[in-house]
């Protein structure tokens, strides 16, 4: 009966970007832990700051010899490396706990518009060609698929920045090139983000239901629909991956575009 517990148990991967053991960031990963371990899963959690994770691409990410020493192609160089088992440790360790998880949750906080460098760092490291994606399988194909994650962070700036009229724009279009380009592109099923708009100038109560609300989601956070993005087959390789006549031709009395990428230049998606 344990066996068959541990065969169909979920698990969760924690992939926690902070330098503060007293963040908001990290009450909100101690919220997803706490909640996650309550229903039963097993939950992993990668603190890249307290691993002092490095964050930079370098031949050391490869044990023995290159395959062509002479002229460094890191994306081949790992993939080849990851087939051989001959990975440096660091990376063997995030994978193995990557490739055990159902869902993955990327805890940051929002810096310059995107993630912190030691998150972007694992983002190029970990997710490497042959094991999230190949050129033949990306996005819907991605080697990744099956997978859910989501983006829970924090920002400075108040919510209304973060509009289509704000200073800073849609948050959607803000995140495009990590949760499509990025993660969709390696096979994730990308569910709507976890945004906490500068919980710094909310006080205690209001944090509080920050808190409870990211636990309330995440009691069925599985249960949840990814966003939806075009399929990679609705883009014709003989013309490099432009959307094909076909396609183009179905979204063409439609109101709103098919993604905030794709949005062919009508409305955003809802």
């Amino acid at each position: 009966m344990y066996k068959k517990f541990l065969e169909t148990q979920k698990t969760a991967l924690i992939v926690y970007a902070h330098p503060e053991p007293k963040s908001f960031n990290a009450a909100l990963r101690d919220t997803a832990v706490k909640t996650l371990k309550a229903q039963g899963y097993n939950v992993l959690v990668s603190d890249l700051y307290a691993q002092h994770f490095q964050p930079v691409i370098s031949k050391t990410d490869i044990i023995g010899e290159l395959g062509d020493p002479k002229h460094f192609n890191y994306p081949n160089e790992v993939g080849a490396a990851y087939t051989k088992d001959s990975l440096c440790l660091d990376i063997k360790q995030e994978i193995e706990k990557l490739k055990m998880a159902d869902l993955v949750i990327f805890q940051f906080p929002m810096q310059w518009a995107s993630v912190p460098a030691i998150l972007k760092g694992w983002f190029e490291r970990v997710l490497i060609k042959d094991f999230a994606f190949s050129f033949l399988n990306m996005f819907d194909e991605g080697l990744l698929k099956g997978k859910k994650c989501v983006l829970s962070m924090t920002t400075g700036s108040p919510g209304g920045m973060f509009t289509p009229n704000g200073l800073l724009g849609d948050l959607d279009v803000i995140l495009w090139p990590i949760q499509y380009c990025t993660l969709r592109g390696c096979g994730f099923d990308v569910l709507k983000p976890q945004c906490i708009f500068s919980p710094a100038y909310a006080d205690d109560k209001q944090r509080e239901q920050m808190l409870h609300d990211w636990g309330t989601r995440l009691k069925n956070i599985l249960t949840e629909e990814p966003i939806v993005f075009p399929s990679i087959s609705n883009f014709d390789a003989n013309k490099g991956f432009v959307m094909s006549d076909n396609y183009v031709e179905e979204q063409k009395n439609k109101e709103n575009g098919p993604s905030v990428g794709h949005h062919l230049g009508k409305k955003m998606p809802l």
